[in-house]
């Protein structure tokens, strides 16, 4: 133990904050779209290192922080293969003609005006079903947002609504690891804590799904001229057929038994190219690169799309940008974003930073509503400063049980509120461990679709409305 450590004050503590958002704000102006592809990165390792200094200038050693950044770091390990396995998947879904079957067969059954909505609808009920965001977008988010593509929606927009039912499926899923990690925290019970969180979760995606459909009459639905061709595009290319869904059905039923998420992936990485093979040698040839179907070949054009970048030529500029994939090699920069972020959010939280602020939080909680407006800021903190949705529920949690029990307060007010704050609003961090993951599997940068995640920013206000109204506030029993 360091005996020379000094508790790092408030404004200390927030200093390494104002330089991120500031360097991090100037970043965006000048790449852009671009600033994902390694100048955020750098920015975070900036960050950190002033983070660093300060902690050294209270007494912290280097070993500590480097502990802190190795432990942040570890607790992202499944997220980093799960990642690597979605890039896997989503190569062998192209190869295969499961995402052009899902387009295909989307784009006949769902209108431009209520694509939106049903896109919402779609993804909250994926959701629900499976309990994680991460599938949903993963498998029919990457359809969709080929689907709206076609239809001529713009591709924030479809992003907006698939995060924005991902995340209301994932909120009100039994399934769901946050919806069981907040009531855990918090002291409550897992279906209590699901029931108390649809006072403020049937509002804000009622608001979003009005926003959607409002927002669904003002498309101009360009590509709806040239759906024909487009079908025939597709039929030219791949083999389409309803056994393709074959696939992402026993996806979906691993994960519904709560198989391991990691061993869901790989199933239907496996089975997508065993499809690959049986449906569509054509496409297996020219991603082989080679005028002979052969076992090598079989090999070669799996392997390439599990791995490396994939293009799928067809006669249509549209399909050209729909039918691409990155492979795991895609989901690198990602993977780059998170480690960068985890290395920021280690070192703030061994010098004491994250627990200074959280504190400070806490000791304003005068009121009722002041406590919850305390929990959702903390929770918001934490989303853009450790940049990993659990921290976000765990330390608010941890931090905030007993000021709740003290204001004698049930413990489903403290889940719900670190499920409205900390859960949604990960969604809608660009550099955030979950802003980053469906940034890179959607193909939308969050900056772009943060606008249209309408449940994800409406929840928390709705949850202080609530507080501020004294509406379905539970109190504890006597």
């Amino acid at each position: 133990m360091n005996t020379n450590r000094k508790e790092i004050n408030l404004k200390a503590a927030l200093f390494p904050i104002v330089i991120l958002v500031g360097l991090l704000s100037y970043n965006v102006f000048v790449y852009k779209d671009s600033a994902l592809d390694g100048s955020n990165q750098f920015i975070l390792l900036i960050s950190a290192a002033v983070a660093a200094l300060l902690g050294g200038y209270y007494g912290n050693s280097y070993k500590d922080m480097l502990e802190g950044v190795a432990d942040n770091v570890k607790s992202t390990t499944t997220a980093f293969l799960i990642l690597l396995m979605v890039g896997a998947l989503s190569g062998t879904w192209l190869i295969s003609g499961i995402i052009p079957a899902m387009i295909y067969y989307g784009i006949q059954i769902l209108n431009p005006t209520f694509f939106l909505v049903a896109c919402v609808i779609i993804a909250a009920l994926i959701s629900v079903a499976t309990g994680s965001s991460w599938t949903t977008s993963a498998t029919v988010g990457i359809a969709l947002v080929g689907i709206g593509g076609t239809l001529g929606v713009p591709l924030a927009m479809t992003a907006g609504a698939i995060i924005s039912g991902a995340y209301f499926g994932d909120k009100m899923s039994p399934l769901s690891d946050t919806t069981n990690l907040a009531p855990a925290v918090a002291g409550g019970e897992l279906f209590d804590h699901i029931k108390y969180m649809t006072y403020t979760t049937i509002p804000s995606i009622s608001i979003a799904l009005i926003f959607f459909f409002i927002l669904g009459f003002g498309i101009d639905a360009t590509g709806e001229a040239d759906i024909s061709t487009i079908l025939l595009d597709i039929k030219k290319t791949f083999n389409v057929s309803p056994l393709l869904f074959l696939v992402p059905i026993v996806v979906v039923v691993f994960i519904v038994k709560k198989a391991p998420p990691l061993l869901a992936l790989l199933v239907g990485t496996l089975l997508g190219g065993v499809f690959a093979i049986l449906f569509q040698p054509e496409v297996i040839m020219q991603v082989a690169q080679t005028d002979k179907m052969s076992f090598q070949a079989a090999y070669q054009g799996v392997i390439n799309a599990i791995t490396i970048d994939t293009s799928i030529s067809t006669s249509n500029a549209i399909l050209n940008d729909l039918f691409n994939s990155g492979g795991m090699k895609g989901m690198l920069g990602t993977i780059w974003l998170i480690l960068c972020a985890m290395v920021f959010g280690g070192v703030m939280d061994k010098i004491g930073a994250l627990k200074v602020i959280t504190t400070s939080l806490l000791n304003v909680a005068q009121t009722t509503f002041g406590l919850f407006a305390s929990t959702v800021t903390s929770c918001l903190a934490l989303n853009l400063t450790a940049s990993d949705q659990y921290l976000a529920i765990v330390v608010p949690g941890k931090m905030f049980a007993s000021a709740y029990k003290d204001k004698n307060l049930a413990p489903e007010n403290l889940s719900r509120t670190l499920e409205d704050s900390g859960t949604v609003t990960s969604a809608i961090v660009p550099w955030n461990t979950c802003g980053a993951y469906h940034s890179s599997v959607l193909g939308v940068p969050v900056i772009d679709y943060m606008a249209f995640a309408v449940f994800n920013y409406v929840s928390p206000f709705v949850t202080l409305l609530f507080a501020a109204l004294k509406i379905k506030i539970k109190t504890l029993k006597a």
